[in-house]
């Protein structure tokens, strides 16, 4: 191809990308590049062509193929760039500026223009890049360009200006040219502004000198520009704040950089760099209290000034504020750090660390010392400066560390020499050993090389203070060096302190000690020793306003649990003011800061019993008391407030304390009497005469005891006098009060007075209190003491109150008592009884006592509606008193109202009083004996509603209490007893009143008490024995002839029967059972034999065991009962004849049948849970229910089902720690509340306690009633001999509670008391096998525990005596465990299975379980013990597959768990089992326990940590405290 056709290409190819028809442009420049590979105008038209047609790559080899053939033509460089400016191409940021480099060197020379623009280009290239020094280089040459081109200043200075926005940014990481070249810029800006001063102005010079601020070694040109902005613009801050933080920083703060903060200052009185430049210098003029309040100030503004904070932290030291120096030096080494460490800052923080070090060794305590030497450590070569090291040795010296201190003064010693500091840190040494001496020889060589040091006069003067006699004697050597120290040092607090000390205590001059106290205290208020005892020399000397005001400035600045001295005083100052709000509140301020300071509680006990807090302030001086167990003075206000609270017992408890300590502390001693009296009084207001009369008898004693120490106080005196006339209402014969004869006036010995000669003593005490001092209140008790002590006295009572009213003629209680003692019967003197009680009412308004009065004096005088209308009065004033509603009562009874017995009851709700009590009993008792009215509303209310005949047996029973002679009271209170069943009690009551009306006139009352004792003896003959057989003898043999009389009579078969029934029952109430059967199988002949007759006849089988005879007459009685009364009676005989058979559970079913026939019968219910117990343990839980729902049914029965639900808790192993809800104890202690006089109950509740201590045992806790058996087997006793049961269940009870008194000994470890028992009772009867072998039983425990092999003669005995009784499974047992013991597991193998063959032939369920699982549980042991044996192993397994055969039992499932356990650990059969009894419900807690133990360690063998964590958490949600401890030490190894 020619040249021509080239040319021709190329136009076409030029022609097709003007037309964009780019493919075909390169087509021609391909056909080009054929014939000329070096065409540079077809490489540039490919270049062209291909970027447009998106061939970034293809485009760029084109261009640059280009450009190396014709390196200055400037088309391929052109597309290039626009090429690389299009697409981001890979190559791009690495090419590019070469690219533009290219470009502006070929612009250079042939247009400008272009180049400037390809010049910015390349800046924004480079600035991209972050490459600052390029960016700078570049701009230079485009802004000396537009120079050269003759550019405007305005256009310059956009350039310029421009520059530094470039490189403003990240100056940190420039070189020096490029800094340079910034300021250079800034400069060149600045100069070209067109208008100055303006705001673009200012901004910009701010922006130089902030860059400027930057660079440290710019530090003369950063002057000269904040000179410049100054003069230009004076009113700006800026560039002084700059100016001064840049000469505070840089140490170079001169008289002219002064200027420059003050005038800052002046400018902005807030501003941080001014207030830091001036706090420096004021530091520098030693104006400390200045320097740090400007400093403080500027920081808050300028918080990141390092200089600032260090010379702070120099002030406070100065200042002697060691914590907040330490916090400024901290302050300042975190800003350093921040910043970084290098050049100037490095010194800086030298600096800082060497003053932090110093500030830590001034607060001397141990922590502050270990921090010192860990900042000294920081300082580089601080080990060859001398000044670090006396710090380092000086902190060691506060720590403790004595030798390494030592060392190191050594060493300074002997490389510095003429140091003062290392002699002084000599000098501390020896101070802190105590070496006086060689402390003031070294101090006295360290002021020769330096006297101007306040802290070695400071050292030199506490060394004379602490030293030998001589000089504690003369302590002026002392004040002569703390008078320096002052001098040298005016912010040094100590010294000030010890100057007061020495103005004080050797001087005696309070008011400069005072002075030198509260100096020291302004300067350093954190010591309290200077507070306090400015303060307290305040107080004394009356300047209450100067101590109020220190302590209240205090107080203000305390943090929470600081200042406890001020706030200490502060409280005690409101408590003596009677600020008691603001007491409580300081003193809790004080506890804060010290809990176990007991003078704090102590003070705070005060305040809050000051304000009446009695709870708070028992708290309070409890825990004194508990902080200071020596306090006398704690535990008596701990008695005194539990005194006032009511709580007695608690405060005797407490005196008795204070009395053990020191026996005549006589407030504790009046405590105690006072606290006896008071619970006299309220046993007197329940009626317990007889707890009153021993609380007042130790009453007497303690205030006797109090009146030996001091026998002139007279409240003493009065006290005694109201401990004796206190027992007035009580019964003379119950009135036996043992009084020390000191009392009496004799010297030694005891005397007992009966009621008139304690009320005659009474009065002699009272006279005694009188002497010592005339109260009214004297007066008017030792009148009252004269009234009660008799009739003949009762004029001298009036003389004494009219004495008492002159004393105190406003008092209405004095009136009232003259009144009272006026209506006396010996006097009787009504108008002034009556004038009295108006002049009490009178004195006080609200006054129910004396309005009542009143109302009884009308009453007296028959003024009914004036007595209505005082009684009226009294109730609208107190609703609550109760002698204003019984007047009103009797008022009722007077005019024959129906309300009387609501009002007598009303009364006895209210309280007990004889007269409220007596007239209720009264309408009771009356009610009750009207027969006609049972069916009527009134009746069902009052009696049955109201619960009225327990209410008045009760409050009848406390009336006969008191009052004791009083016959129809007796009377009506046997009635009552008869209606509540409490026959023996009825006896009683009756017998009593029989005895009080033998002597009586009034026969027809006599005959009545008769009658009823007589009534009561023939339906209950077991009651009194000798009144029954005197019965009997009489009437006996008369009641034989009548019924024989009436049988020859008779005519009709119905009364024959009942004749001849009777007539058996005659008979076999003598004793002669076969005449009254032959005579019941007469009336059984007959043709219409009554029910009566064939209830008896199966009685008497059952009494003679004839199951036959018993069985015959049921049949014939089920024939002839038709109604639902007569339930009861037959499910009675037909469960007793299957008793009589050996059929247990023909027994429940029967009665369990007529339960459910008849629900609503408590009877059956009662009846039901006591065979549960007898014959079907193993449901002892509806035997609970059965006794439960009979007591809800009806309390008669109820009583006796009490007993039965006990006896069945036992048996379902019901206890204190297993069921809450459900203790046996809780039940039969009730039962025995109801029913004292039932031995069974007693006896049960023996095994109830048994039991408990036993589970105690099991949870490995104290056993509570371990002294409780042979009282309760007394208790047994008397019951059994007071009535008359069957002689077969005397004798089974007697024996048991025998057996169970005489294990629980034995258990309990009293040996001897349990032989002694048992060897008594075989006196009286020595054959009783039983009884034997409890003997043997106690008497083998000491040879069992010694684990001694028993001879084989003892073992032989022993199988002699269990032999002997071979039908009880207990005894089998014993001798089982006996063989266990010696180690013969064959021996005791055949035991178990001996009892479990007796508890099968007995069918004793509970035996016959008790001996699978001991079986089970011997085997286990011999299984553990390792022995190899298959058979063990299955009798494990054999008598717990049994054992659950009779029922779901906890311990056999435990048992079979272990055996598995023991055979294989690790197995998973072995976590099954024991998951089992840990998790199901239903498993006793000592069971769970167990398993809970063996299953930890199984879990450990197997590493589950999983399932360890799920089981810990389970114990801890039960409490189990053993497995804790075994997992404790099963994850530490």
């Amino acid at each position: 191809m020619s040249s021509k056709e080239v040319k021709t290409a190329l136009k076409s190819a030029r022609d097709a990308i003007r037309n964009k028809e780019y493919k075909e442009a390169l087509k021609h420049c391909k056909t080009v590049l054929k014939q000329e590979k070096n065409n540079y105008n077809a490489w540039v038209f490919i270049g062209v062509a291909a970027a447009e047609l998106e061939q970034p790559d293809q485009a760029q080899s084109a261009y640059k193929k280009a450009a190396e053939l014709e390196p200055d033509q400037l088309l391929a460089w052109q597309g290039l760039a626009n090429l690389y400016e299009k697409y981001n191409h890979i190559n791009a940021k690495d090419d590019l500026p070469g690219v533009y480099q290219k470009l502006m060197d070929l612009y250079e020379s042939v247009d400008k223009q272009k180049w400037c623009d390809v010049c910015k280009k390349l800046v924004d290239l480079y600035y991209q890049e972050k490459k600052h020094l390029e960016v700078a280089r570049t701009w230079h040459k485009l802004i000396k360009t537009r120079q050269e081109q003759g550019a405007e200043n305005e256009e310059l200075h956009q350039l310029w200006r421009k520059l530094t926005q470039f490189l403003a940014e990240s100056t940190e990481d420039q070189n020096n040219e490029t800094q340079q070249l910034l300021f250079t810029a800034f400069e060149n800006a600045l100069g070209l502004s067109d208008k100055i001063p303006s705001e673009d102005h200012q901004v910009l010079y701010r922006h130089f000198i902030q860059s400027l601020s930057k660079f440290p070694h710019e530090s003369a040109r950063l002057k000269k520009a904040c000179e410049g902005m100054i003069n230009i613009y004076p009113t700006v801050q800026y560039p002084l704040e700059v100016l001064c933080l840049h000469l505070i920083e840089s140490g170079n703060l001169t008289d002219e950089g002064q200027q420059y903060c003050c005038r800052l200052v002046e400018m902005d009185s807030k501003s941080g760099p001014g207030l830091i430049g001036l706090g420096i210098k004021a530091l520098q003029d030693k104006k400390y209290e200045d320097a740090v309040r400007n400093l403080t100030e500027g920081l808050k503004e300028s918080p990141v000034c390092t200089s600032g904070w260090y010379h702070l932290a120099e002030a406070q030291v100065k200042m002697h504020r060691p914590k907040e120096a330490v916090l400024s030096c901290s302050q300042a080494l975190k800003i350093i750090d921040n910043l970084g460490v290098s050049g100037n800052r490095l010194y800086q923080r030298n600096l800082c660390l060497r003053l932090k070090a110093e500030a830590l060794i001034k607060l001397s305590d141990y922590d502050s010392s270990e921090e010192a030497i860990r900042t000294l450590d920081q300082i580089s070569d601080a080990d060859n400066i001398p000044g670090l090291l006396v710090l380092k040795s000086l902190a060691y010296r506060n720590k403790g560390s004595f030798d390494e201190a030592a060392k190191i003064m050594e060493d300074l010693l002997s490389s510095y020499p003429d140091l003062a500091e290392v002699h002084a840190l000599e000098a501390l040494i020896h101070f802190t050993k105590k070496d006086y001496l060689q402390a003031e020889k070294c101090f006295q060589r360290a002021l020769e090389k330096d006297t101007e040091v306040a802290e070695y006069h400071y050292q030199l003067g506490l060394t004379y203070w602490f030293m030998g006699e001589e000089t504690r004697k003369d302590k002026t050597k002392a004040l002569t060096h703390f008078l320096k120290a002052a001098r040298l040092d005016t912010y040094m607090g100590k010294v000030f302190c010890y100057l007061g000390h020495y103005y004080r205590d050797v001087v005696g001059d309070k008011n400069r000690a005072r002075g030198c106290y509260r100096k020291a205290f302004e300067l350093d208020d954190t010591d309290a020793e200077s507070g306090a005892a400015a303060v307290d020399l305040s107080v004394e000397l009356e300047d209450m306003e100067m101590a109020l005001a220190i302590l209240t400035t205090v107080t203000q600045k305390a943090s929470a649990g600081t200042a406890k001295w001020a706030w200490l005083r502060r409280g005690l100052y409101y408590l003596k003011a009677g600020q008691h709000s603001q007491a409580v509140a300081d003193l809790q301020a004080a506890l804060r800061a010290d809990p176990k300071d007991f003078n704090c509680w102590e003070s705070l006990g005060e305040a809050y019993l000051s304000r009446g807090g009695y709870t708070t302030a028992l708290k309070s001086f409890t825990k004194a008391s508990e902080l200071n167990p020596e306090s006398i003075y704690s535990v008596f206000k701990v008695a005194a407030i539990q005194q006032i609270l009511g709580k007695y017992k608690e405060a005797v408890a407490q005196y008795q304390m204070i009395i053990k300590k020191t026996e005549d502390y006589v407030p504790a001693l009046k405590g105690l009497g006072e606290c006896h009296l008071m619970m006299a009084k309220a046993a007197l207001v329940d009626y317990l005469d007889g707890k009153a009369v021993d609380y007042i008898e130790k009453a007497l004693e303690y205030f006797t005891c109090a009146l030996q120490h001091r026998a002139d106080v007279s409240c003493l005196w009065k006290l005694a006098g109201d401990a004796c006339t206190c027992l007035y209402a009580v019964s003379p014969s119950k009135v036996n009060v043992h009084v020390l004869g000191v009392l009496l006036g004799q010297k030694e010995g005891k005397q007992v007075l009966k009621k008139n000669e304690l009320l005659h003593l009474g009065g002699r005490c009272y006279g005694r209190a009188l002497k010592l001092m005339s109260t009214s209140n004297t007066w008017c008790e030792l009148g009252i003491n004269y009234y009660r002590q008799a009739q003949h006295l009762a004029e001298t009572g009036i003389v004494l109150d009219e004495v008492n009213m002159r004393l105190d003629s406003n008092n209405h209680l004095y009136w009232n008592a003259l009144g009272v003692v006026a209506c006396y019967s010996g006097i009787g003197n009504y108008a002034l009884a009556q004038h009295c009680f108006i002049k009490s009412i009178q004195s006080e308004q609200i006054n129910a006592v004396a309005w009542t009065n009143l109302g009884v004096l009308y009453l007296t005088n028959e003024n009914i509606e004036q007595a209505h209308e005082a009684f009226k009065m009294a109730q609208s004033l107190d609703p609550s008193y109760l002698m204003c509603w019984i007047g009103q009562a009797l008022i009722a009874e007077a005019i024959g109202s129906y309300d009387t017995m609501d009002l007598f009851r009303h009364t006895t709700e209210l309280n007990m009083h004889t007269e409220g009590a007596l007239g209720y009993a009264y309408w009771v008792c009356t009610t009750l004996q009207d027969k006609s009215n049972r069916e009527t509303e009134l009746y069902q209310y009052n009696i049955l509603q109201m619960n009225a005949i327990p209410a008045a047996q009760v409050i009848l029973n406390k009336y006969v209490e008191r009052i004791q002679n009083y016959a129809p009271a007796f009377t009506m209170l046997g009635y009552l007893n008869e209606h509540l069943q409490l026959k023996k009690e009825a006896a009683n009551a009756y017998q009593r009143a029989i005895l009080l009306l033998q002597t009586a006139e009034d026969q027809d009352t006599y005959n009545v008490a008769i009658r009823n004792y007589g009534r009561l003896l023939w339906k209950n003959p077991m009651l009194h024995q000798s009144g029954w057989l005197l019965y009997c003898f009489v009437c006996f043999h008369f009641y034989v002839t009548a019924y024989e009389r009436a049988l020859s009579i008779v005519e009709s078969e119905q009364d024959k029967a009942h004749i001849l029934t009777a007539l058996a029952i005659t008979e076999y109430k003598q004793g002669k059972m076969d005449v009254a059967k032959t005579l019941l199988f007469k009336c059984s002949i007959l043709k219409e034999p009554t029910t009566e007759s064939l209830q008896a006849l199966c009685a008497l089988g059952l009494a003679m065991q004839d199951a036959t005879l018993s069985k015959a007459a049921l049949n014939e009685l089920l024939k002839h009962i038709k109604h639902k009364d007569s339930n009861y009676q037959r499910c009675l005989l037909t469960s007793a004849i299957y008793a009589l058979q050996g059929r247990s559970v023909a027994v429940q079913k029967q009665v369990s049948k007529a339960v459910h026939s008849n629900p609503g019968d408590p009877a059956l219910w009662s009846l039901l849970s006591r065979v549960v117990a007898q014959y079907a343990q193993r449901n002892a839980k509806g035997g609970v229910v059965a006794g439960n729902v009979a007591h809800i049914l009806d309390s008669n029965h109820g009583k006796k089902a009490l007993l039965y639900t006990a006896v069945n808790q036992l048996a379902m192993g019901s206890s204190s720690a297993e069921d809450e809800k459900n203790i046996a104890l809780k039940t039969i202690q009730k039962a025995a509340l109801i029913s004292p006089g039932d031995p069974a109950i007693w006896a049960g509740l023996m095994a109830a306690c048994h039991a408990d201590d036993k589970l105690a045992l099991v949870n490995n806790t104290q056993p509570k009633r371990i002294d409780l058996y042979l009282a309760l087997l007394s208790a047994v006793s008397a019951s059994i001999k007071d009535k008359k049961f069957f002689e077969n269940y005397n004798q089974s009870l007697e024996k048991w509670s025998l057996s169970q008194a005489v294990t629980g000994l034995i258990d309990t470890g009293r040996i001897s008391e349990a032989e002694t028992l048992c060897t008594k009772n075989l006196k009286s009867n020595p054959d009783q096998p039983a009884v034997i072998l409890l003997l043997r039983q106690v008497q083998c425990k000491p040879l069992l525990e010694s684990q001694k092999p028993l001879p084989d003669a003892v073992l032989e005995e022993l199988q002699k005596t269990v032999m002997s009784n071979s039908t009880s499974v207990p005894a089998w047992q014993w001798l089982a465990h006996v063989y266990q013991s010696q180690g013969m597991m064959r021996a005791a193998e055949m035991c178990y299975r001996k009892s479990l063959q007796v508890a099968s032939q007995q069918g004793s369920w509970s035996g016959k379980l008790s001996s699978l699982l001991r079986l089970a549980l011997l085997a286990l042991k011999v299984c553990m013990a390792n022995i190899s044996n298959d058979h063990w192993p299955s009798l494990v397994q054999e008598a717990t597959t049994e054992a659950l055969k009779l029922c779901f039992c906890p311990l056999a499932v435990l048992l079979q768990a272990l055996l598995q356990f023991k055979r294989k650990m690790g197995a998973r059969e072995t976590r099954r089992l024991l998951e089992r009894v840990v998790y199901q419900p239903g498993y006793p807690k000592s069971i769970a326990s167990t398993a809970r133990w063996y299953l930890l360690r199984h879990l450990y063998a197997k590493d589950d940590y999983e399932l360890i964590d799920v089981l810990v958490n389970n114990a801890k949600t039960h409490g189990d405290t053993r497995a804790l401890e075994l997992n404790q030490r099963l994850s530490s190894q």
